[in-house]
């Protein structure tokens, strides 16, 4: 009995193909990003969005940005309505996880509305190192 050879096809040649790019896109970034990556400490920045107004509260959207190459974990943040210098109202909450090189959002909750303060300041109060 003869054997007979099995020839593929065009159709799982590209799928070969494909499959073979995406392993080496795959892996030509880890090797970037771990010949990159520093010791760089987190260094977060804050930037408050527009305030909402909801049903029983306003709310304003904060986007927490971390350009360090480490993890900031319990990443307080403080946001605060000021009119004439003084402050009106204070909100805090806490991202859990802030990942090297991501961005996270949380609100700010508010029973003023912050669309009359004259300013709104928000900052990072601190965090740790996981």
């Amino acid at each position: 009995m003869k054997k007979q050879k099995l020839q593929k096809n065009w159709f799982e040649w590209a799928v070969f193909a494909v499959g073979l790019a995406l392993v080496a896109a795959t892996l030509a970034y880890l090797a970037y990003d771990a010949v990159t990556i520093t010791d760089a400490p987190p260094s977060v920045e804050v930037r408050a969005g527009e305030p909402l107004q909801r049903e029983h509260n306003f709310i304003v959207p904060v986007t927490l940005v971390n350009h360090g190459d480490q993890t900031a974990e319990g990443v307080m943040i403080e946001v605060v309505l000021e009119s004439g210098g003084q402050e009106k109202e204070r909100a805090e909450f806490t991202v859990a996880f802030l990942p090297r090189r991501s961005t996270r959002e949380g609100w700010a909750a508010f029973q003023t509305d912050p669309r009359t303060a004259e300013r709104v300041r928000a900052r990072v109060v601190g965090y740790e190192k996981p």
